[in-house]
């Protein structure tokens, strides 16, 4: 019988197998996309995320990152990493990445999508296999999660993000954060010739349209797009908990709030690594803890942000707070690394 069944291979879903896999366990993807899979994500790697990928022996190419830029126009604000780099990586490059090191462990990796699931208490059935364990990693709007009575609704005006990259030398090793009144554009090298360009929002609206909220930005990026543009949202999601039964969540199927910090594949391999270690172990119950441990800074840190960044009244001061305090905002620079 297989030892974990997982659905969705993504960053989570292929980070958890290949846990499995160095756990001696027989892991199984199951995944309806041919590799390399591209999503709508801003591609900055943080320092700490890079380490993690580390240590899964995944080592994917890109433009490193030495920390990171606020901007309104007026203002500037900027912090380097503490003793580390970051990594640029086109998405579809760490995709290729993780899946060739999924293989080369041995983890199979079917085409299929995981629709129902049926479970007693000893198994879980979905995709006509059955497994010991379920791992769901099937993303933002995780259909396991709603299946499973898992989804909350979540409050307030969604957000959105729109991606696309541009056909030219990146001007800087940092990730940039352009901020106007209405839209952030993360600005990120990805190689020698790339760099990509993400719009949160909770405004709908053309990313050409967005764009124009930029003009220093936009000025800089002449010509057409070099990749059409991408959207993904809204990006908070709600989960009554990362586990039901014989069900784990992981990565964004388990619950999301914002990429407002970059924080998304650290998270994707801090809760993989969470959940299979406590299969491992024949603690599964305790994932929960140990989901809300792994994830209890970031969702601090991005509601924080979060809420500051959606209030009229505070929301021009972030840059201006950043400039003024410089000393401050690298403390929370490093807080995310």
């Amino acid at each position: 019988m297989i030892d974990i069944l997982i659905a969705g291979g993504g960053p989570a879903g292929l980070a958890a197998a290949i846990r499995a896999a160095h756990a001696g366990l027989e892991a199984v993807v199951v995944e309806p996309r041919p590799a390399p899979v591209d999503k709508a994500c801003g591609e900055g790697i943080m320092p700490g995320g890079l380490a993690a990928l580390h240590t899964l022996g995944v080592h994917p190419a890109g433009h490193p990152l030495r920390g990171i830029r606020y901007t309104d126009g007026l203002r500037t604000a900027q912090a380097p990493f503490r003793g580390a780099y970051g990594l640029g990586v086109r998405r579809t490059a760490l995709h290729t990445a993780l899946h060739e090191r999924a293989e080369a462990l041995g983890v199979r990796i079917v085409e299929g999508k995981v629709r129902e699931v049926r479970q007693d208490a000893h198994t879980v059935t979905a995709a006509g296999l059955t497994a010991r364990w379920l791992i769901a990693a099937d993303g933002l709007h995780s259909p396991l999660r709603r299946a499973l009575g898992l989804d909350h609704p979540a409050p307030g005006p969604g957000r959105y993000g729109l991606r696309r990259h541009y056909r030219t030398a990146p001007w800087s090793d940092l990730v940039e954060v352009h901020w106007s009144p209405h839209a952030e554009a993360y600005v990120t090298p990805v190689d020698e010739h790339l760099v990509g360009v993400a719009v949160l929002s909770r405004d709908r609206r053309p990313y050409a349209d967005h764009l124009a909220a930029f003009p220093d930005l936009a000025a800089r990026l002449t010509g057409p797009g070099a990749t059409p543009v991408r959207g993904a949202g809204p990006l908070r999601q709600r989960a009554r908990g990362p586990r039901a039964g014989r069900v784990l969540l992981v990565g964004d199927a388990a619950g999301y709030t914002d990429a407002l910090t970059g924080e998304g594949i650290a998270l994707a391999v801090a809760t993989a690594t969470a959940a299979v270690g406590c299969l491992v172990a024949g603690r599964p119950e305790e994932y929960p803890a140990r989901w809300r441990r792994a994830t209890r800074r970031y969702r601090l840190l991005t509601h924080a942000l979060l809420g500051a960044a959606g209030h009229p009244a505070t929301r021009p001061l972030i840059v201006t707070a950043a400039h003024r305090a410089p000393a401050l905002f690298r403390m929370a620079v490093r807080a995310l690394q």
